[in-house]
């Protein structure tokens, strides 16, 4: 039985490495269904052994490994500082365990369609929305540096929707939430050990994570050809309590009325009365006033003016009319609903919220591809396309293969593309944090670049790792007077 794990083994070793070169190479000398034909020969093995599919699959197995080794070492580090770091160490424990069940659901089952598969990554992408929430809402911490290193690199779970190369994705990351690593490091180091731990254990996750992508999943998530299909009961989450909601509380009682209220007939005569007698005072009315002394005036005690205003006045009352009662914050900004169609020869791909599996299949090369108002979202273009473009985005990944005339961003914030073949030009216009990834045949991208900040270029490297170069972002102009003309140049060094 040990032979057979290790045939086993070296058959999973040799398909990775055969489905890597055909993906590099895309030649004649490379059979581009022998990896297909070694991934069948390895479940058969695997029945024979007892191992098709669920805990007992060599890549569940790694991954159950990675969390106790890598994950449960970092959440205990987490629960020794204690506090936010502590609740949000649970929060991340719950998202790694809610990858491992997804891994165990695709080790067992065929790849399901698009549907499907959003409600099966619905529990991790759930924990990575409340590990992002969690931080935004503790801004006044004193671990804020903490919440945000975490926040930043969990989205490396969504390698799960990345196709073929899902591993530089994690490695992205992973490395997004480094800034944030640094300053805990410079706050503790020589001070208390503890939290400089804790960044090393956070970074050790991320790459161990990227490490077993790269081992186990080399061009994407592995599925069971063989196995059955997929149910969205699997990643379900628990059911409300029976019963429903709880009633609405009974309406206040009515008062009797008293007779002496101010709201009947002649109520309202004696404090008219009180008023115009006051008007009538004349200048005595400022005898009841309290003279504001040096101590009280607060352009002379900037103490004064801390916090909110001690003084101010109370606003008037408006009463609304009977036929039109205000609006909720709720109703004013409604969400709207996502849009993934094809009008005329764009596809439109709109209001996209938290979802890691967006996907857009292109047949013709003349059609174009427009997302506007996405968020926090991954969305893969799979076959050529005319041109892309992201308007009005936040926290989204995008993934092509081949753009004809190129990619523009507008408008945007913390984007992130990734080019598997090639595209042309990138068009970057009024977009705050952009991270272009680039594949060894579109290296020679031309970048258009205005009124944006934090651009930065990763170029592939022989060792399939990725370096990366800034775009410059400020510029010096002057007058050439032996040129007689305008001359621009960069006034920063950019490496």
């Amino acid at each position: 039985m040990a032979s057979l794990d290790a045939l086993i083994k070296e058959l999973d070793k040799l398909s990775v490495n055969i489905k890597s070169s055909a993906d590099q190479t895309k030649s004649a000398d490379v059979p581009q269904g022998a990896a297909e034909l070694l991934e069948n020969i390895i479940i058969k093995l695997q029945g024979v052994k007892g191992d098709i599919g669920g805990s007992q699959h060599i890549y569940v197995q790694a991954f159950q490994t990675f969390l106790s080794d890598s994950v449960a070492p970092f959440v205990n580090l987490s629960n020794e500082i204690g506090g936010d770091v502590k609740e949000q160490g649970a929060l991340f424990k719950k998202a790694f365990d809610a990858q491992g069940a997804f891994i165990v659901v695709a080790s067992e089952s065929k790849k399901p369609g698009q549907g499907v598969l959003v409600q099966l990554l619905q529990p991790t992408s759930q924990s990575i929305s409340e590990i992002q929430a969690f931080r935004e809402k503790k801004r006044s911490s004193p671990f804020f540096n903490h919440l945000s290193a975490v926040s930043e690199g969990v989205p490396a779970l969504g390698w799960v929707t990345i196709d073929p190369k899902p591993a530089p994705f994690v490695k992205e990351m992973g490395d997004a939430g480094q800034f944030y690593s640094n300053r805990v490091l410079k706050d503790f180091k020589g001070k208390d050990e503890k939290h400089v731990n804790w960044v090393k254990a956070l970074m050790k996750v991320f790459k161990d994570l990227h490490e077993y992508v790269l081992k186990y999943h080399t061009t994407g998530l592995v599925w069971n050809k063989q196995g059955k299909e997929a149910s969205p009961s699997a990643a379900a989450s628990p059911p409300p309590p029976a019963g429903g909601a709880p009633p609405p509380p009974p309406p206040p009682p009515v008062e009797a009325s008293t007779g002496t209220g101010s709201s009947g007939g002649d109520g309202g005569e004696v404090p008219r009365g009180a008023l115009f007698a006051e008007i009538n005072k004349g200048g005595d009315i400022t005898k009841g006033l309290k003279k504001v002394t040096k101590d009280m005036q607060t352009h002379k005690n900037p103490a004064l003016r801390e916090g909110p205003k001690p003084f101010g006045a109370p606003k008037p009352f408006k009463p609304t009319s009977v036929g039109k009662p205000a609006a909720t914050p709720a109703a004013a900004k409604a969400k709207k609903a996502p849009v993934l169609e094809l009008q005329g020869k764009k596809w439109v791909v709109e209001h996209y919220e938290n979802n890691p599996a967006v996907e857009v299949t292109v047949p013709e090369m003349k059609q174009t591809v427009y997302v506007y108002k996405c968020t926090n979202s991954t969305i893969q273009i799979k076959g050529k396309v005319n041109s892309i473009t992201l308007d009005g985005c936040k926290k989204v990944g995008l993934v092509l293969e081949n753009a004809l005339s190129g990619v523009d961003i507008i408008n945007c914030q913390s984007i992130k593309v990734q080019v598997t073949e090639r595209v042309p030009t990138v068009n970057i216009d009024k977009t705050d944090g952009a991270m272009i990834y680039l594949s060894p045949t579109s290296i020679d991208t031309q970048f258009v670049t205005a009124k944006s900040s934090e651009m930065n270029i990763l170029v592939p490297q022989e060792d399939g790792e990725y370096k990366e170069f800034a775009v410059a972002e400020q510029f010096r102009t002057m007058y050439d007077a032996a040129k007689k003309k305008i001359v621009t140049e960069c006034a920063e060094v950019v490496a």
